[in-house]
């Protein structure tokens, strides 16, 4: 395991903020409903952005619903989503859940689709979000690539330390072979003592996103592991800083100004 139960987003709390959360209920397009975390404030909003968060093997983790706070108080309206209402149902599962037999029933189309109801429901609020983003971390990283693909109207995609050319479990299409109908920016986190996506990789997904024209950034933190994110807060403080801010800013780049 490269994370800890208890792990924290590596993101301070702001202790005026108003934002709050809650666990809904969402319904894909195959009729089948699943969790979600949506987190909002209504007292600052960041230049009318949203963000759905495609977290990694755990699905819709504390830590998670953690981030999309984090994500709010910083003024982007946030979803995080569960993989697993097909397979798992929608109910509350503790640290005990056995989450990789449920990864390995994960298809692709079913994660667009969920993913696809998350966009909706942002769209829905009264005052809906101007431009909406995904972020993944691990599996997640790997899927929010993947959403740059699927036609959804997103005006950027983040990717924390997902392998841009591994295939999908389904056998779908890695990332890095679905470039040509990508439709948005995409920016990329990775860990130069990564074992598992070396920093190669990410070079070899920079050469493709050049190549095709489309606008990105891949960054490579040298001795940072996969998942430096996810640990405890000191141990990668400032890897975890960097990024959060340069994804705050990629956020604000990418959001139509008022």
């Amino acid at each position: 395991m490269c994370f800890d139960l208890d792990s924290q987003p590596p993101v301070q709390p702001i202790a005026s903020s108003d934002a709050r959360g809650e666990v809904i209920t969402l319904t894909s397009a195959d009729g089948t409903p699943f969790a979600a975390y949506l987190a909002h404030a209504d007292s600052v909003r960041r230049n009318d952005a949203g963000i759905v968060i495609l977290p990694d093997v755990r699905g819709l983790y504390s830590f998670y619903k953690d981030l999309a706070l984090r994500f709010a108080e910083a003024g982007v309206m946030a979803i995080a989503i569960d993989y697993f209402g097909r397979t798992a149902g929608v109910g509350e599962r503790d640290d005990s859940f056995d989450y990789m037999p449920e990864v390995m029933k994960t298809k692709q189309p079913q994660i667009r689709d969920d993913v696809a109801a998350a966009i909706a429901r942002l769209r829905s609020e009264p005052i809906p979000p101007e431009a909406i983003f995904t972020v993944g971390f691990c599996f997640g990283g790997g899927n929010s690539y993947q959403q740059a693909a699927n036609h959804l109207g997103l005006a950027g995609v983040i990717g924390y330390y997902g392998s841009p050319t591994r295939e999908s479990r389904d056998g779908a299409p890695a990332p890095i072979n679905r470039i040509d109908d990508f439709e948005c920016p995409v920016l990329g986190f990775f860990g130069g003592a990564d074992q598992g996506i070396p920093a190669e990789q990410a070079q070899e997904f920079d050469a493709a996103l050049t190549k095709a024209g489309i606008a990105h950034e891949m960054i490579v933190y040298p001795g940072a592991p996969h998942s430096f994110f996810d640990r405890k807060y000191q141990e990668f403080a400032k890897e975890s800083e960097d990024s959060w801010n340069h994804a705050l800013a990629f956020i604000d780049a990418h959001t139509p100004k008022p």
